[in-house]
């Protein structure tokens, strides 16, 4: 039996040995270091270049290298001064963001007066652009501190979720009151009462419309990535597939070039009406032998410019604050090679700060508010709150908030 053993082993350390000096015969040392290479060289490459500080997306954790498109690996790593000014920015826009619309929903709301359907999509603004800033503003603020993003996958995608239905949500809502103010203006009392349940109801169809559209990316028609920055998350319009890409171009039509059309349509019927109005009364004062029909003229400016200004204002605003991130999108679909990190800090900087004037100009510039806000918290009113009087009828007023309400009460 021993005599069997040793024969077996024998055998079998021959074996190997004939095998181990086959394979040191046919070794080919340009094929063992392609192989070498082909496995670990990504892994070596990455970590020679996060080591010696060579790109954009050298701090980029681990778990979040496979949402990099490899664009962003010929930039190198941003100065951390643009990290500190970008952090201290948005810390100032965040406490504005924050005190701005929390002021806004908190005096609307408790004001009985101001409880109209036309208000409640003033109040929808400000709770938008408040849900807005106290989600998106305290992550980008950390992020820009450890100067990448470090929140992990998940809150990448919740981050630029939120980003994407709140920005729908306050798009569509400024849309609607321009609406609801060409409803009052241009067609008067021919135009369709506007309720309070008609108001509540579209509130839900524009939550709900923004809801489809930020969802979409997370269950496979394009996705969440980080952004140039590395500081904060949204659409990846790098990808190389059309069918990704064209989410960025159909949600643009939709979130973009219909509300701004919408409101510049609605503006414009709205001036001209309120201009025709005017010369309508000045023809009238000529008949009548009299300077005007109305009183103050010479105290305040005619409701046509006032009207022109806001227009004008709310058009130039709702553009400065959307198309710098439209353009930046557009710019990866299209493959255009000049896109830097630094140059995408501004489409969502903007984007946020739309968020700080919506407050102005649809809630500060309401008289009624004002005289509300004087009432309630007297030492953050500027100005007087104390509308000139009018001997003769007026047309609406440009902001028309509760002059709407008035005329869907009436025609109602």
């Amino acid at each position: 039996m021993e005599t069997v053993l040793e024969s077996s082993s024998q055998h079998i350390v021959h074996s190997i040995s004939m095998n181990h000096v086959q394979n040191m015969t046919n070794f080919d040392p340009g094929r063992a270091i392609v192989e070498t290479l082909s496995t670990i060289g990504p892994q070596v490459a990455r970590q020679w270049m996060r080591y010696n500080n060579q790109t954009v997306a050298d701090k980029v954790p681990a778990e979040m290298l496979h949402l990099i498109d490899p664009h962003w690996y010929h930039f190198p790593p941003m100065n951390p001064l643009w990290h500190k000014i970008l952090g201290l920015v948005m810390i100032v826009l965040g406490i504005m963001g924050w005190c701005g619309n929390g002021v806004v929903v908190y005096v609307f709301l408790l004001t009985p007066s101001l409880r109209t359907p036309s208000n409640l999509l003033v109040v929808n603004l400000a709770f938008s652009d408040f849900l807005m800033m106290m989600i998106m503003s305290p992550p980008m603020v950390i992020n820009c501190y450890f100067e990448t993003w470090v929140l992990g996958t998940l809150m990448c995608d919740v981050y630029a979720m939120v980003g994407s239905l709140c920005g729908c949500a306050s798009i569509w809502t400024m849309t609607a009151i321009a609406l609801d103010r060409y409803n009052v203006i241009v067609k008067g009392m021919s135009g369709t009462p506007f309720t309070i349940k008609k108001a509540i109801l579209e509130i839900l169809l524009i939550w709900l419309f923004g809801f489809v559209w930020s969802i979409l990316p997370m269950v496979g028609w394009n996705r969440y990535v980080p952004e140039g920055n590395m500081t904060s998350c949204g659409t990846d319009y790098l990808t190389k597939e059309w069918l990704a890409k064209s989410y960025i171009l159909v949600y643009s039509v939709f979130v973009y070039y219909i509300p701004l059309f919408t409101i510049i349509y609605s503006y414009y019927h709205i001036v001209s009406t309120v201009a025709a109005h005017e010369k309508a009364m000045r023809d009238q004062a000529k008949k009548m032998n009299v300077a005007s029909l109305r009183s103050g003229d010479n105290q305040a400016a005619s409701a046509e410019a006032k009207l022109a200004k806001v227009a004008l204002t709310t058009i130039s605003l709702w553009f400065m604050a959307w198309t710098p991130y439209l353009v930046i999108n557009y710019m990866g679909v299209f493959n255009a090679p000049n896109i830097t990190p630094l140059f995408t800090i501004w489409g969502s900087l903007f984007a946020k700060a739309n968020a700080i004037y919506n407050p102005i100009v649809y809630g500060i510039s309401h008289p009624k508010y004002r005289a509300a806000l004087k009432e309630k918290l007297p030492f953050l009113v500027c100005g007087s709150t104390e509308q000139p009087a009018s001997n003769a009828p007026a047309p609406p007023p440009a902001n028309t908030d509760a002059a709407s309400t008035n005329t869907a009460d009436a025609k109602a």
